[in-house]
């Protein structure tokens, strides 16, 4: 049976919750998040299996950070997990469209199953869905709204202060 554990910390983007599945980070949830798993699955509070994941989110949250380092365990089908590892290969501070990152899977037509899987992604900002835009620009969905993508963009792009975005 695996140990779940799960730590609530702060941050510019109201509390995050992770959730480690035998020690590895698994999930983070923001507040009102859509596709947010019951409170009852995050497992027993536990803060020791988060350290160096709580320092690396407080350095990012810092503007220290610009790429994390951090082992996941990320649960999903084939092609989500194909999708998330896209994601993290979009550097900090740019965007790609859904588009781009079908093409860059191989396979030009699937925008849509793209943003679908980049919809369920479990570690939000560590796995940087929030990189992901519309084909014209504009900002299209975001688990954690469209708010918060917006001023996790403005963040990254320099265009707005870390203290002046929260």
């Amino acid at each position: 049976m695996p140990v779940i554990q799960h730590t609530v910390v702060d941050s510019p983007y109201d509390p995050l919750t992770l959730v480690a599945v035998d020690g590895v980070l698994s999930r983070l949830h923001m507040t009102g998040q859509r596709h947010r798993p019951p409170e009852e699955t995050f497992g027993e509070p536990d803060p020791r299996p988060f350290g160096e994941a709580v320092r690396q989110l407080d350095a990012y949250f810092a503007g220290e950070l610009t790429e994390f380092d951090l082992p996941l365990n990320l649960v999903g089908t084939p092609f989500q997990l194909r999708v998330w590892e896209q994601l993290l290969r979009i550097p900090y501070g740019e965007t790609r469209t859904y588009g781009e990152l079908a093409g860059e899977l191989g396979n030009p037509g699937a925008s849509r199953a793209v943003g679908l899987a980049n919809g369920k992604n479990p570690v939000g900002i560590i796995v940087p869905c929030h990189r992901v835009i519309g084909a014209g620009g504009g900002l299209t969905g975001y688990g954690g709204g469209l708010d918060r993508k917006q001023r996790l963009l403005a963040f990254e792009s320099g265009a707005a202060e870390p203290d002046a975005l929260f």
